[in-house]
């Protein structure tokens, strides 16, 4: 077997080892570095170039090196086939998406899986979030694309994941960073093992920035506990975080507004004083045990975790529009609670390896609505809190059996295959009964099967071959309301399905430093989820039939010598409607007037067909690196009509770091300018906007200091 001997990390996707320590001083990477990566594939320890799928790693130098380590999309842009944009709104989530899956999504993440730590971020119903990610304390993020992530549950077009490291020394830092746009942001860090085993980090960081545009301002603070302990066989890992998040929402703009001045706010977002309040904060634990005398059975891991969030959000729906007998109000006010337990046992043979487990989350909320005003006529207020009009109590559960397993045919030839069944229940009690009453309880049940084979020719070569079914659940708010304005769960609502094939092919040359990775990918779904109306605040849901999303990714890392590195991402992607359909234009959308149809070809809203980066970085000095970054982001249709398409862009950046060691410490300077080409485009849209604000503008030229002081002790 092509394993490594040594026991994996505790995580659930696909790991690259050996990254650099968080937050060090640039450094020259040895050349061996194209010959030494590690994954674990599933939740088996690999090297990276024999895994048989699609993986990108991000290691906690180039996280460093992006930006003010907030947003993922600071370094997404590294890995192809992955779209990260940043809404520069943090009322609002990154719009990210995988291959197209997750696209519609008009906040939240969803369509893919999110882990922080074994600690997944992504809800039962398939809503993640990211904002409690700790980038500055992350080791390396990783990112599974293709057939495989289905192995991670429904919901998964891919998989996102952030890991970080147990503390090796006594070791504490502080952090500075401002930037454009009145950014400013402080950390502290502090990481020690402590005898007996035991180690423990810590970390504390408050972000606040002004914003691009008016009103867009927005704050975080951020703490994370990382604990741990080492034994003989046993090794145990416990996790606390939480986050604070208070932003104003500018909302986006329509094309005339975006013509006009991209920079400007919609005046409803400061009418309306529109904004959102949120919080999480979430723990958990890993215990690792490692058998001796077992025979085939080699370790067992479990997995813990239970959090809460609480969100409220002020909406810039009208008066009028709210005063229908069915509507839920302009402010949104819910309080999440959330947990899970995985198991799971691994079995090894001289040609074999199985992993088999279970894993139940489940996820309760007390959601309610509220009138976004008080009073009326000369007294009326805006943007508060009023009248309540909604208040109902959602829960959700999911049990999941997987198996997966490996097989060497020879030394060259091996085989991979794997199985996922579980079931998902949604029940909804409704509290509220004014408005008619809108309960219901529905179950889906589901199998996710994944195969592939590779073929090692040579030491150099790893061409392989994977196929599998996805299986994409809705969303409570998806099914939170009927067309028409009916009470009552979207019953008609199904899940979506899809097929998935991908063929790679993997290439390296240590002596040259080139390393070289080729995906082609193909995905047919049924019963695709799409918009059917949104207007007033709330949207409605509908299955469109067949989409098909094909492309091919290439990623390469070359370093010809130890002073240059470059890193190349291309990605093309065709992600369409293979049926026509019916949308609403008007609402009720109860007259054929107020309908259209989707001619089938049309491509899916908010995917993005082409996108590129290149980096370029020299190392003149063991503590001192210049580089240049260009990247491409191509056009995304704003709506399934296809109507408009917000404007595609070259974007380039330049950063420098400089580190000084100051007797045992380092003092390490970053500084960047991005958007070096003050390029105007939208950084993201929001898809089947009913008020037609689809665009979010991105940043212009902006500039970037960090200083960071870190040192034992």
């Amino acid at each position: 077997m092509r394993r490594l001997p040594t026991p994996s990390p505790p995580i659930r996707c696909t790991l690259l080892a050996a990254a650099l320590a968080a937050g060090g001083a640039a450094a020259q990477p040895a050349p061996a570095e194209l010959e030494q990566p590690v994954v674990v594939t599933g939740r088996t320890e690999q090297r990276a170039f024999q895994a048989p799928f699609s993986i990108g790693v991000i290691d906690a130098q180039e996280l460093r090196n992006a930006g003010p380590m907030v947003n993922l999309s600071e370094a997404m842009t590294r890995i192809p086939g992955i779209v990260a944009n940043l809404r520069n709104n943090y009322a609002q989530d990154l719009q990210v998406s995988s291959r197209g899956f997750g696209a519609r999504a008009t906040f939240g993440i969803r369509g893919l899986r999110l882990y922080t730590d074994n600690i997944p971020a992504t809800m039962p119903d398939g809503q993640g979030q990211v904002s409690h990610f700790d980038l500055a304390g992350a080791q390396r993020l990783e990112v599974l694309r293709g057939p495989f992530s289905a192995l991670y549950g429904a919901n998964s077009g891919g998989v996102i994941a952030l890991v970080s490291a147990a503390p090796t020394e006594r070791r504490y830092a502080i952090d500075g960073d401002v930037g454009a746009d009145g950014l400013w942001q402080g950390r502290a860090a502090v990481e020690a093992p402590l005898g007996g085993g035991w180690n423990i980090k810590a970390l504390a960081s408050q972000f606040n920035t002004d914003g691009v545009r008016p009103h867009s301002a927005a704050q975080r603070t951020l703490g994370n506990l990382r604990l741990g302990w080492v034994g003989e066989t046993d090794s145990v890992t416990l996790l606390a975080n939480s986050v604070n998040q208070p932003a104003q929402d500018p909302l986006g703009l329509n094309r005339q507004q975006f013509d006009a001045d991209p920079f400007q706010t919609t005046p409803q977002a400061i009418l309306f004083d529109t904004r959102k309040e949120a919080g999480q904060t979430q723990g958990g634990g890993t215990w690792r045990h490692r058998f001796t005398d077992a025979g085939a059975l080699q370790e067992s891991v479990l997995t813990l975790y239970a959090g809460a969030r609480d969100v409220t959000q002020w909406q810039s729906i009208p008066p009028a529009t709210q005063a229908g007998p069915r509507h839920p109000g302009g402010v949104i006010d819910f309080n999440r609670n959330y947990s899970g337990i995985d198991g799971r046992l691994l079995w090894r043979w001289d040609q074999a390896s199985l992993i088999a487990g279970i894993t139940t989350e489940q996820q309760s909320e007390d959601r309610r609505g509220f009138e976004n005003f008080t009073g009326s006529g000369a007294d009326q207020v805006l943007g508060v809190t009023g009248a309540l009009r909604r208040e109902e109590d959602n829960s959700l559960r999911s049990t999941d059996l997987y198996l997966q397993g490996e097989f060497d045919f020879s030394a060259e030839v091996i085989g991979t295959a794997g199985l996922r069944s579980g079931r998902l229940r949604v029940r909804t009690e409704d509290n509220y009964l004014a408005n008619g009453d809108d309960s219901g309880v529905l179950s889906y049940g589901y199998t996710t099967p994944v195969l592939a084979l590779q073929w090692l020719p040579t030491p150099a070569w790893n061409l392989y071959a994977s196929a599998g079914r996805g299986y994409e659940t809705p969303t409570l708010n998806e099914l939170a309301y009927r067309p028409g304005g009916q009470g009552g769960f979207n019953t008609a609502l199904q899940p979506q399905s899809s097929w998935q094939a991908e063929l790679g092919a993997k290439w390296q040359d240590a002596a040259a430093g080139l390393g070289l990775d080729l995906a082609v990918f193909y995905a047919d779904t049924d019963d695709e989820i799409a918009v059917l109306t949104n207007a007033g605040g709330r949207s409605t849901f509908q299955n469109v039939g067949r989409t098909r999303r094909y492309g091919a990714e290439l990623a390469g890392r070359w370093q010809p010598a130890p002073q240059w590195r470059g890193l190349l991402a291309l990605t093309w992607l065709d992600a369409s409607y293979r049926d026509s359909f019916e949308t609403c234009i008007a609402v009720p959308c109860l007259q054929p007037q107020d309908r259209t149809t989707v001619p089938a070809g049309n491509l899916i809203a908010g995917t993005m067909a082409k996108s590129a980066f290149a980096s370029l970085a020299w190392t003149p000095l063991p503590l001192t690196e210049l580089a240049v970054e260009l990247r491409y982001q191509g056009e995304m249709p704003v709506n399934d009509r296809n109507t408009d398409f917000s404007p595609d862009a070259w974007i380039s950046a330049l950063r420098l770091s400089q580190g000084i060691r100051i007797g045992s410490g380092t003092l390490t300077a970053l500084a960047r300018i991005d958007n070096l080409n003050n390029a105007t485009y939208a950084g993201a849209v929001i898809v089947n906007e009913a008020n037609g604000r689809y665009f979010e503008t991105a940043a212009p030229r902006s500039w970037l200091l960090a200083l960071r002081w870190q040192a034992p002790f």
